[in-house]
């Protein structure tokens, strides 16, 4: 027969305790009197019984009967399990072994592997998840490489090729080894996998938890949509397969008050992540978007507790939307009147829908979120309205859409209208996120034992002319994207 039991390490008049009682020592072999022994072998307390043993098994009265005990304060209970809250005691034919919980290992080795390459200057291993064009990871390794920590891509996995030919095409992130999986997260087999990580950064899925998403999916709860609501759930099974040290979320902002957000706070914790989140404005960093995004980061317990509130901004934002025109002629095809959107918005404003156009031009200082099917030219996104007929007006180029998020125009170069917009429309503002990535990074120097480090901050890029290309149809038709097949690591034969 054989017991295990998982339980916290206490505490008794200041020294530390392992305590088991009941039924379940009587079954193995231990009762009340015998006489053991400790000792302590390869990291762990072994108890055994024997008639020469230096303890006695203790008992305390329950109910009407007396049951036995095991109290240990001993010495080396205290040098083996210093630091420890968790030991797992494997009780067997009058035995007991006592080790470290496994989770408590897996804390110890995720951080020791951080520690190890930002001392020696490595680069950390990343996994990124929900990639899309990666405009998050570069902006967290572009921010991260300020304050003078590497970062690489050992695993990417996104489900639209498109996308993940556009990151292959033109991010810096990735090198020789790094993993690219194209398949769905639910998709990949990590039974198969022996990978680690040092981060895992993953912009969930938000169709469910959007205001625009559960208005027009007609959902109760963001868990309720049919295709994002458990991803979640897969993505916490890929930060306990591969350990990391950082886990780094970004999100609508209402996602915070979802189930979703409720149980990823509830398992990192019982992970040992500490866990700090903000909503982070794009125009309070740079950008010339008023997109809001959280963002949660949830460090291992051994590392200092990261203060997300601290983030500042690196880089001011241009001063108006003009400051990021492309130079298009005034008779330019992409100028229409977009008579079908006019028509709709006096249907709107008759059905008391109160609907209005976000109409802007050279001048504003801001415009609101640009989504992911910006190449439809939906009404209720942020229009260019002509400098000289009032009747005609246009949605921003790809590039004009990179530089209103402070998106490296180089993410999108070469991609067609749609594909860019796609991109863009459901990435995240890049100054933020690269601000999160600089500060992130001086936060774990400092783990490491660099002090005084110094804030550093990024060059705003200077705007180039980019030649007009041949016109494209403004609003393509976007043709849905096919699932694609089961997907694994492979890692194992």
């Amino acid at each position: 027969m054989t017991t295990i039991v998982n339980t916290k390490v206490g505490e008794r008049r200041g020294k530390r305790r392992f305590y088991v009682e009941g039924k379940k020592l009587e079954r193995e072999g231990i009762s009340i009197g015998q006489r053991y022994d400790l000792s302590a072998e390869n990291g762990r307390l072994v108890l055994k019984i024997g008639t020469e043993g230096k303890y006695t098994v203790s008992r305390k009265i329950k109910g009407n009967a007396y049951i036995p005990v095991i109290d240990l304060s001993a010495q080396q209970v205290a040098e083996l399990f210093d630091g420890v809250q968790m030991v797992r005691a494997v009780i067997r034919e009058g035995s007991i072994i006592v080790s470290a919980h496994h989770q408590q290992q897996m804390v110890e080795e995720r951080v020791s592997r951080l520690m190890e390459k930002v001392v020696n200057n490595k680069p950390l291993d990343v996994i990124s998840l929900f990639h899309g064009g990666g405009v998050i990871d570069h902006a967290l390794h572009t921010g991260m490489e300020l304050s003078g920590v590497k970062m690489r891509a050992s695993a990417v996995v996104e489900l639209e090729p498109a996308y993940m030919e556009a990151s292959l095409s033109n991010n810096q992130i990735w090198d020789k080894d790094t993993i690219a999986i194209e398949s769905g997260i639910q998709h990949v087999d990590m039974s198969r996998s022996n990978i680690s990580a040092d981060i895992i950064i993953g912009g969930i899925p938000c169709s469910g938890a959007s205001r625009s998403g559960k208005s027009a999916n007609k959902l109760k709860y963001a868990e309720d949509h049919s295709e994002a609501g458990a991803m979640f759930f897969y993505f916490l099974e890929f930060v306990r397969k591969t350990n990391p040290s950082i886990v780094l979320i970004e999100n609508v902002p209402e996602y915070q008050q979802t189930a979703s957000m409720a149980a990823i706070r509830s398992v990192l914790k019982s992970f040992r992540y500490s866990i700090s989140e903000r909503v982070l404005d794009g125009n309070e960093f740079g950008a010339l978007e008023r997109r809001k995004r959280l963002c949660v980061v949830a460090v291992s317990e051994g590392l200092e507790e990261f203060d997300i509130e601290q983030v500042e901004p690196l880089i001011g934002k241009p001063e108006t939307i003009g400051d990021i025109l492309e130079d298009l002629p005034l008779d330019s095809p992409r100028w229409k009147t977009f008579d079908y959107i006019i028509e709709k918005a006096k249907r709107d404003k008759l059905a008391g829908k109160g609907f209005q156009r976000q109409m802007r031009d050279e001048n504003d200082t801001h415009c609101g979120t640009i989504g992911r099917g910006y190449a439809k030219c939906r009404s209720y996104e942020p229009f260019l309205k002509h400098p000289v007929d009032p009747a005609l007006s246009r949605i921003f180029t790809p590039l004009e859409h990179a530089r209103l998020k402070g998106v490296p125009e180089k993410l999108v170069q070469g991609l067609s209208d749609t594909i860019s917009h796609q991109i863009l429309g459901q990435s995240v503002i890049w100054p933020v996120f690269a601000a999160v990535g600089e500060s992130l990074a001086t936060h774990l120097r400092r783990c490491a034992g660099e002090q005084g480090l110094p804030k550093r901050h990024l060059k705003k890029e200077s705007v180039e002319e980019t030649p007009e290309p041949e016109p494209k149809p403004q609003c393509e038709e976007v043709k849905p994207a096919g699932e694609t097949s089961q997907f694994d690591f492979g890692f194992a034969a």
